[in-house]
């Protein structure tokens, strides 16, 4: 497998993979080089609706100047429990960082969500998340804001008095209802510029539609969150069941 920096011509194969929808694993495999490599790449320039095969290569050439004669050390994969392999899964975090990104997350908070969720405790301290990605605390801290803000994570204090952040199996549900909630404030802010406009204007006529629209679509967005979870719940209290000898005993 080659190694070194990628060349113009393997950005140029990476633009035209993620352009067609490849996934990373495919344009690595047809490159022969790390899924992670091919990760980062995208991930350090542009994203996969970003990524520029020349600018990303004038981009590298541009750090590379500026780099320090003792590089940073790249991040070394944690032992895995339960025989995983460490480097497959650090390279599906980055995947699943980068999947995060391109449904509109951020890509800090998508990294940092992604770590909590494939953590088996889900709970992690900040100091925790650093060492893990290689970033700052402050980026942490403002990750774990837009994170909280969104429902995306809950926060403890654990018996040394650390705040712990925390993912879990509401998450999503919780992200959804928050998602609900803004929705319907703006439908509401939306008719209010239905009186502004004046009733029967094209304006207003819009603005209603726009209204009727996302009115519609938040209230199928929290049937379905409540529904699937209900679901969900009953699902897995039956395989809990299912797990406990105790359960068939009158």
């Amino acid at each position: 497998m080659p190694g070194g920096r990628l060349t113009q011509q393997e950005r140029q194969q990476i633009a035209l993979g993620v352009a067609d929808g490849l996934a990373y694993a495919e344009i690595a495999r047809r490159l022969d080089r790390p899924t992670s490599t091919i990760t980062r790449e995208v991930m350090r320039n542009g994203g996969p609706t970003g990524y520029r095969a020349d600018l990303a290569h004038r981009a590298t050439e541009r750090r590379a100047h500026r780099r320090k004669p003792a590089a940073p050390r790249e991040r070394q994969a944690p032992a895995q429990p339960y025989g995983r392999d460490a480097e497959a899964v650090r390279e599906f975090e980055e995947v699943y960082a980068v999947a995060m990104m391109a449904s509109g997350m951020p890509l800090m908070m998508g990294r940092v969500l992604a770590c909590l969720t494939i953590a088996d405790s889900g709970s992690l301290t900040a100091q925790e998340l650093a060492q893990r990605l290689q970033v700052s605390p402050a980026s942490i801290s403002k990750a774990i804001a837009f994170l909280d803000s969104q429902g995306m994570v809950r926060r403890e204090r654990d018996e040394r008095r650390r705040e712990r952040y925390i993912v879990d199996d509401e998450i999503w549900y919780q992200a959804m209802m928050v998602s609900v909630r803004s929705t319907a404030q703006l439908v509401e802010t939306t008719r209010q510029g239905v009186d502004v406009l004046g009733v029967g204007t094209p304006a207003a006529a819009r603005l209603e539609g726009v209204a009727r629209f996302l009115d519609f679509v938040s209230e199928g967005m929290a049937r379905a969150a409540e529904q699937a979870r209900d679901v969900l719940r009953t699902s897995s209290g039956s395989q809990d069941d299912a797990a406990d000898p105790k359960s068939d005993r009158g």
